[in-house]
Protein backbone atom coordinates (compact mmCIF):
# COMPACT_ATOMS: atom_id res chain seq x y z
CA UNK A 1 0.00 0.00 0.00
CA UNK A 2 2.85 2.38 0.90
CA UNK A 3 4.53 1.66 -2.42
CA UNK A 4 1.29 2.45 -4.28
CA UNK A 5 0.91 5.76 -2.45
CA UNK A 6 4.57 6.63 -3.16
CA UNK A 7 4.08 5.80 -6.85
CA UNK A 8 0.99 8.01 -7.09
CA UNK A 9 2.78 10.91 -5.39
CA UNK A 10 5.81 10.63 -7.65
CA UNK A 11 3.55 10.43 -10.71
CA UNK A 12 1.84 13.67 -9.77
CA UNK A 13 5.19 15.46 -9.64
CA UNK A 14 6.55 13.81 -12.78
CA UNK A 15 3.52 14.52 -14.99
CA UNK A 16 4.18 18.29 -15.36
CA UNK A 17 7.82 17.57 -16.18
CA UNK A 18 6.92 15.14 -18.94
CA UNK A 19 4.32 17.60 -20.27
CA UNK A 20 6.91 20.40 -20.35
CA UNK A 21 9.37 18.16 -22.17
CA UNK A 22 6.76 17.17 -24.75
CA UNK A 23 5.88 20.82 -25.32
CA UNK A 24 9.55 21.73 -25.69
CA UNK A 25 10.05 18.97 -28.27
CA UNK A 26 7.02 20.25 -30.20
CA UNK A 27 8.25 23.86 -30.13
CA UNK A 28 11.75 22.84 -31.25
CA UNK A 29 10.23 20.84 -34.10
CA UNK A 30 8.20 23.84 -35.27
CA UNK A 31 11.20 26.16 -35.03
CA UNK A 32 13.33 23.70 -37.02
CA UNK A 33 10.66 23.48 -39.70
CA UNK A 34 10.42 27.27 -39.97
CA UNK A 35 14.21 27.61 -40.10
CA UNK A 36 14.50 24.93 -42.78
CA UNK A 37 11.89 26.43 -45.10
CA UNK A 38 13.07 29.99 -44.44
CA UNK A 39 16.73 29.30 -45.14
CA UNK A 40 15.76 27.23 -48.17
CA UNK A 41 14.00 30.30 -49.58
CA UNK A 42 17.01 32.52 -48.85
CA UNK A 43 19.54 30.14 -50.38
CA UNK A 44 17.64 29.22 -53.55
CA UNK A 45 16.87 32.87 -54.25
CA UNK A 46 20.50 33.81 -53.55
CA UNK A 47 19.48 36.47 -51.04
CA UNK A 48 22.73 37.79 -49.59
CA UNK A 49 21.35 39.70 -46.59
CA UNK A 50 20.90 38.13 -43.16
CA UNK A 51 17.39 37.36 -41.94
CA UNK A 52 16.45 35.22 -38.94
CA UNK A 53 13.21 33.38 -38.22
CA UNK A 54 11.55 33.14 -34.82
CA UNK A 55 8.56 31.10 -33.67
CA UNK A 56 6.60 32.85 -30.91
CA UNK A 57 4.58 30.20 -29.10
CA UNK A 58 3.06 32.64 -26.59
CA UNK A 59 1.42 35.05 -29.01
CA UNK A 60 -1.92 34.01 -30.46
CA UNK A 61 -1.93 36.84 -33.00
CA UNK A 62 -3.19 35.99 -36.45
CA UNK A 63 -1.14 38.56 -38.33
CA UNK A 64 2.50 38.81 -39.32
CA UNK A 65 4.91 41.06 -37.41
CA UNK A 66 5.80 43.10 -40.49
CA UNK A 67 7.21 45.93 -38.37
CA UNK A 68 9.89 43.55 -37.05
CA UNK A 69 10.81 42.55 -40.59
CA UNK A 70 11.38 46.21 -41.44
CA UNK A 71 13.21 47.29 -38.30
CA UNK A 72 15.04 44.17 -37.09
CA UNK A 73 15.24 42.05 -40.26
CA UNK A 74 13.54 39.34 -38.20
CA UNK A 75 10.60 37.25 -39.37
CA UNK A 76 8.39 36.41 -36.39
CA UNK A 77 5.78 33.70 -36.75
CA UNK A 78 3.09 33.86 -34.09
CA UNK A 79 1.51 30.62 -32.95
CA UNK A 80 -1.96 31.91 -33.79
CA UNK A 81 -0.93 32.30 -37.43
CA UNK A 82 1.17 29.15 -37.61
CA UNK A 83 -1.92 27.11 -36.76
CA UNK A 84 -3.23 27.91 -40.25
CA UNK A 85 -0.20 26.31 -41.94
CA UNK A 86 -0.76 22.80 -43.26
CA UNK A 87 2.00 22.26 -45.84
CA UNK A 88 5.55 23.45 -46.41
CA UNK A 89 4.27 25.29 -49.49
CA UNK A 90 1.94 27.33 -47.27
CA UNK A 91 4.70 27.94 -44.74
CA UNK A 92 6.95 29.11 -47.57
CA UNK A 93 4.19 31.46 -48.75
CA UNK A 94 3.92 32.98 -45.29
CA UNK A 95 7.68 33.39 -44.87
CA UNK A 96 8.34 34.62 -48.42
CA UNK A 97 6.22 37.75 -48.04
CA UNK A 98 8.05 38.75 -44.88
CA UNK A 99 11.41 37.97 -46.45
CA UNK A 100 10.52 40.39 -49.25
CA UNK A 101 9.78 43.07 -46.66
CA UNK A 102 12.96 42.37 -44.69
CA UNK A 103 15.08 42.49 -47.84
CA UNK A 104 13.60 45.88 -48.70
CA UNK A 105 14.81 47.17 -45.33
CA UNK A 106 18.40 46.69 -46.52
CA UNK A 107 17.97 48.96 -49.56
CA UNK A 108 18.75 52.65 -49.82
CA UNK A 109 20.60 55.15 -47.66
CA UNK A 110 20.97 55.31 -43.87
CA UNK A 111 21.12 51.53 -43.63
CA UNK A 112 17.76 51.11 -45.30
CA UNK A 113 15.83 53.35 -42.90
CA UNK A 114 14.43 55.59 -45.64
CA UNK A 115 13.24 52.68 -47.78
CA UNK A 116 11.74 51.04 -44.69
CA UNK A 117 9.81 54.23 -43.97
CA UNK A 118 8.56 54.31 -47.57
CA UNK A 119 7.32 50.74 -47.26
CA UNK A 120 5.54 51.55 -43.99
CA UNK A 121 3.92 54.68 -45.40
CA UNK A 122 3.13 53.17 -48.80
CA UNK A 123 2.22 49.76 -47.49
CA UNK A 124 -0.67 49.23 -49.91
CA UNK A 125 1.57 49.52 -52.96
CA UNK A 126 4.36 47.43 -51.48
CA UNK A 127 1.86 44.80 -50.37
CA UNK A 128 1.25 44.00 -54.04
CA UNK A 129 4.99 43.98 -54.72
CA UNK A 130 5.72 41.61 -51.85
CA UNK A 131 2.89 39.27 -52.86
CA UNK A 132 4.34 38.95 -56.35
CA UNK A 133 7.88 38.67 -55.05
CA UNK A 134 6.74 35.88 -52.74
CA UNK A 135 5.45 34.01 -55.79
CA UNK A 136 8.89 34.30 -57.42
CA UNK A 137 10.64 33.20 -54.24
CA UNK A 138 8.48 30.08 -53.99
CA UNK A 139 9.02 29.06 -57.60
CA UNK A 140 12.79 29.53 -57.34
CA UNK A 141 12.91 27.39 -54.20
CA UNK A 142 10.78 24.59 -55.66
CA UNK A 143 7.51 25.37 -53.86
CA UNK A 144 4.09 25.71 -55.48
CA UNK A 145 3.21 29.42 -55.86
CA UNK A 146 -0.52 28.69 -55.67
CA UNK A 147 0.11 28.28 -51.95
CA UNK A 148 0.31 32.09 -51.78
CA UNK A 149 -3.34 32.23 -52.85
CA UNK A 150 -4.33 29.51 -50.40
CA UNK A 151 -2.50 31.11 -47.48
CA UNK A 152 -3.91 34.60 -48.08
CA UNK A 153 -7.39 33.20 -48.59
CA UNK A 154 -7.17 31.32 -45.28
CA UNK A 155 -5.73 34.09 -43.13
CA UNK A 156 -6.77 37.53 -44.41
CA UNK A 157 -10.37 38.66 -43.81
CA UNK A 158 -12.30 40.67 -46.38
CA UNK A 159 -12.87 44.27 -45.26
CA UNK A 160 -15.72 46.44 -46.51
CA UNK A 161 -13.42 48.78 -48.45
CA UNK A 162 -9.77 49.76 -48.73
CA UNK A 163 -10.08 53.46 -49.50
CA UNK A 164 -8.83 54.57 -46.09
CA UNK A 165 -6.92 51.42 -45.24
CA UNK A 166 -3.19 50.75 -45.35
CA UNK A 167 -3.99 47.40 -46.96
CA UNK A 168 -5.67 46.30 -50.17
CA UNK A 169 -8.90 44.36 -50.14
CA UNK A 170 -8.04 40.68 -49.87
CA UNK A 171 -10.06 39.96 -53.02
CA UNK A 172 -7.85 42.40 -54.95
CA UNK A 173 -4.68 40.85 -53.58
CA UNK A 174 -5.82 37.38 -54.56
CA UNK A 175 -6.82 38.51 -58.06
CA UNK A 176 -3.45 40.17 -58.65
CA UNK A 177 -1.53 37.14 -57.44
CA UNK A 178 -3.65 34.90 -59.68
CA UNK A 179 -3.02 37.21 -62.65
CA UNK A 180 0.72 37.24 -61.96
CA UNK A 181 0.85 33.43 -61.87
CA UNK A 182 -1.32 33.21 -65.00
CA UNK A 183 1.10 35.30 -67.04
CA UNK A 184 4.45 34.29 -65.55
CA UNK A 185 3.98 30.72 -64.31
CA UNK A 186 1.01 29.26 -66.26
CA UNK A 187 2.36 25.72 -65.89
CA UNK A 188 1.18 25.68 -62.27
CA UNK A 189 -2.39 26.33 -63.42
CA UNK A 190 -2.17 23.85 -66.28
CA UNK A 191 -1.02 21.12 -63.87
CA UNK A 192 -2.89 22.40 -60.85
CA UNK A 193 -2.00 20.39 -57.74
CA UNK A 194 -4.30 22.60 -55.68
CA UNK A 195 -7.41 22.15 -57.79
CA UNK A 196 -9.05 19.93 -55.14
CA UNK A 197 -7.83 21.96 -52.18
CA UNK A 198 -10.87 23.28 -50.32
CA UNK A 199 -9.32 26.71 -49.74
CA UNK A 200 -8.34 27.04 -53.39
CA UNK A 201 -11.85 25.95 -54.37
CA UNK A 202 -13.19 28.69 -52.11
CA UNK A 203 -10.95 31.20 -53.88
CA UNK A 204 -12.33 30.10 -57.26
CA UNK A 205 -15.88 30.41 -55.93
CA UNK A 206 -15.38 33.92 -54.55
CA UNK A 207 -13.30 35.31 -57.42
CA UNK A 208 -15.59 34.58 -60.38
CA UNK A 209 -16.10 38.23 -61.37
CA UNK A 210 -12.44 39.16 -61.01
CA UNK A 211 -11.36 36.15 -63.05
CA UNK A 212 -13.85 37.15 -65.77
CA UNK A 213 -12.11 40.53 -65.93
CA UNK A 214 -8.74 38.80 -66.28
CA UNK A 215 -10.10 36.53 -69.01
CA UNK A 216 -11.31 39.61 -70.91
CA UNK A 217 -7.88 41.24 -70.56
CA UNK A 218 -6.24 38.13 -71.97
CA UNK A 219 -8.80 37.85 -74.80
CA UNK A 220 -8.33 41.46 -75.91
CA UNK A 221 -4.57 41.39 -75.28
CA UNK A 222 -4.92 44.54 -73.22
CA UNK A 223 -1.91 45.99 -71.39
CA UNK A 224 -3.98 48.07 -68.97
CA UNK A 225 -4.24 47.21 -65.30
CA UNK A 226 -7.46 45.46 -64.40
CA UNK A 227 -9.61 47.20 -61.81
CA UNK A 228 -10.32 44.31 -59.51
CA UNK A 229 -12.88 44.49 -56.73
Amino acid sequence: MKRLVLFVVLSLFAAPVFADEAQLVKENSIQSRIDHVGVNLLNHNRLTKRIIFTYDKKEKKKALATDKALTKRQVIIYDGLYQHVQTDDELAAMLAREIATAMKSYDGTFGGWIDSAQVALGSKKFETVSDKRAVDYLVNAGYNPLAVIVFINKTCPQKRHDKFSRHNLTSKRLARVYEYITYKYPQYLENNEYINNEYYQNFLLTSVENRKKLAEKIRTKSTKDVKYE
